[in-house]
């Protein structure tokens, strides 16, 4: 390689991580809702009773609390705030500053996997879909099948999220070539649009309307009955309460939380053998309560004086995050602001995305004045956690400021390109989740073990070849420059400190060496509270009563090319299927999907 393209492709390594999440420039106003259950939980009492209580307002706990509330007395606890009060939540302008907020009270927390991969968990009502990119779409039938759920009722419930919170895409210029290259490179067939999950080429759904505002499973709560329901926002969950029959099973009982101001409260269930107390506070958050509960391993819990309810070894393992890894693509022609929009589902075990961005660079007026406030280089800022240009280890305030005036005085078509990722199928590998400390605040240790298991290794070089094969096809020429090798790219793009892992000479060479110094989060992280091992079919904690987990926690893979559709799905499928279990067994005829 010549210096001149050598330095040309270090520079743009540690200067042009300036799109793929980022690609949000829609301006628009946070909607305002009102809803007459929702209030802060320092107003709630110190003792409260109901039938049903949901510890976790995200994806699943949502449309799970809203459905049960069709009947029942529900309560709904929150940790974080509420997406309406939070302007950056709504404006797809500022999707950066959530993930780059690491104060107490952002929307996302902030976590490092022991593996050296920057990570967040969210924090808010509504949950993970208040702070992702958007993408909308269903898991396949075989999944479905996988999991036992029913066909017809699974479809139900997915049309009863989508009505609210599921759109079409528009496909600008970049990902329609992105769309037509995928399928030159033999990702077929064209599928057209869909929510559904086909081999081939498709446009999957997007959160985000024609106007750019997102909905999220916040925006579900409307189907709720009011006099059913109460949401409690900044609600901290210490622990779950049993009660210990000699002879007995465990039995849950009721929580305890913490308000903002640091107030304790109790709710207990009402009387009655089927209310039951459910987990929904996700991947990281459900095992961690359950342990901090003392349902979990035996020694583990010891070690931490917390005392012991159920010896549960299974609480905590099989932890995956599906690997995910990026090329960054210059291109000589000007590009739209695009989202994740195309996916290629191809036969080799990874998803082919892409997102594009132009005129990173260009200063952005302040709302009503004219006034230009500073570069916004969103989520590839040296502000912000996960592809920042300024490694983790080495962001002092002073680093970060030097990086970001070095990144403003750039030419605006230095940020002209995209970002083609592959996401692994599955994954394979697995690892586990362990208590930091008694704090329920604190974020627990975890261990995900990224290609570990050989066949997840062989999946990523696999899609990096149909990467290399899109950008090299007849259909997506004017989006990339000839002259720039496979190799130029890939060097460019191991340029991006986008962990704490080191890096190799061999790099740009080896597919596996990069798939594994390169690797990062695309946020769909799972298991610790796995079906078969912590909860039975139904979701039923193994070894206690009255106590069920129902999130992303309880899966043993990650359903389709994007989680949400099927959690917030589960949550809507499980509430009808509980309500209607037990109406049955009082003789009421049930709801019907």
């Amino acid at each position: 390689m010549a210096a001149d393209d050598l330095h040309f492709t270090r520079t743009l390594s540690t200067v042009l991580a300036t799109s793929f999440f980022v690609l949000l420039c829609s301006s628009l106003q946070v909607r305002g809702v009102n809803y007459t259950f929702v209030k802060d939980a320092a107003l709630a009492p110190s003792v409260s009773y109901y039938d049903y209580i949901i510890v976790g307002g995200g994806t699943a706990g949502c449309p799970l609390a809203a459905t049960l509330s069709e009947r029942f007395r529900v309560l709904l606890l929150e940790r974080g705030g509420s997406p309406y009060d939070d302007e950056r939540i709504g404006d797809m302008t500022r999707f950066a500053d959530t993930l780059s907020d690491t104060s107490p009270g952002s929307p996302a927390q902030r976590f490092v996997s022991e593996d050296g991969v920057i990570n967040s968990r969210p924090r808010v009502l509504g949950g993970g879909s208040c702070i992702n990119a958007g993408f909308y779409t269903r898991a396949s039938d075989d999944y479905v099948r996988d999991a036992g759920w029913d066909l017809g009722a699974t479809g139900a419930a997915y049309r009863w999220v989508e009505d609210v919170v599921a759109f079409q895409p528009e496909l600008g210029p970049w990902q329609a070539a992105f769309q037509s290259g995928l399928l030159e490179a033999g990702v077929a067939p064209d599928n057209g649009f869909t929510f559904d999950h086909l081999d081939g080429t498709k446009v999957g759904g997007s959160i985000f309307d024609a106007d750019g505002r997102r909905h999220t499973a916040a925006d579900l709560l409307r189907y709720a009955r009011a006099e059913g329901l109460d949401v409690l926002l900044r609600a901290r969950v210490a622990k779950i309460l049993f009660v210990n029959v000699r002879g007995r099973r465990p039995v849950a009982r009721g929580v305890v939380f913490h308000d903002s101001e640091g107030r304790m409260h109790k709710a207990y269930l009402n009387a009655g053998r089927r209310n039951e107390i459910i987990l929904s506070a996700g991947a990281m958050g459900s095992p961690q309560l359950l342990m901090l509960s003392g349902v979990g391993p035996a020694d583990h819990l010891s070690s931490f004086g917390i005392t012991l309810v159920h010896d549960q070894p299974a609480v905590g393992q099989g932890m995956s995050d599906n690997p995910m890894n990026a090329i960054y693509v210059p291109s000589p022609s000007p590009v739209e602001v695009s989202l994740i929009q195309v996916v290629g589902i191809t036969q080799v075990g990874s998803y082919i995305e892409g997102a594009s961005g132009s005129n990173w660079g260009v200063p952005q007026s302040a709302s009503g004045g004219g006034v230009d406030r500073p570069r916004n280089f969103g989520m590839f800022s040296p502000q912000t956690g996960q592809l920042a240009t300024v490694p983790p280890k080495q962001r002092t305030p002073e680093a970060i400021e030097r990086a970001a005036e070095s990144m403003r005085q750039l030419d605006d078509s230095a940020f002209r390109g995209g970002f083609i990722l592959e996401k692994v199928l599955g994954p394979l590998s697995t690892g586990h989740l362990e208590l930091r400390s008694r704090d329920p605040d604190d974020n627990p240790s975890v261990t995900f073990n990224y290609f570990s298991h050989p066949e997840d290794l062989r999946r990523c070089v696999a899609g990096l070849s149909v990467i290399e094969s899109v950008i090299h096809s007849k259909a997506f020429e004017n989006f990339t420059y000839s002259y720039f090798s496979m190799e130029t790219l890939l060097n460019m793009s191991t340029g991006f400190p986008v962990n704490l892992l080191p890096r190799h000479d061999s790099d740009s060479t080896s597919l596996e060496m990069f798939c594994k110094d390169t690797v990062m989060t695309i946020w769909h992280y799972h298991g610790g509270c796995q079906v078969g091992r912590v909860v039975d079919a139904e979701y039923r904690v193994l070894g206690v009563d009255a106590l069920r987990v129902i999130d992303g926690s309880t899966f043993n893979a990650s359903p389709g090319t994007n989680p949400q559709a099927t959690v917030m799905m589960l949550g809507r499928y499980m509430g009808v299927r509980i309500q209607n279990e037990r109406l049955k067994a009082e003789g009421v005829e049930g709801t019907k999907l």
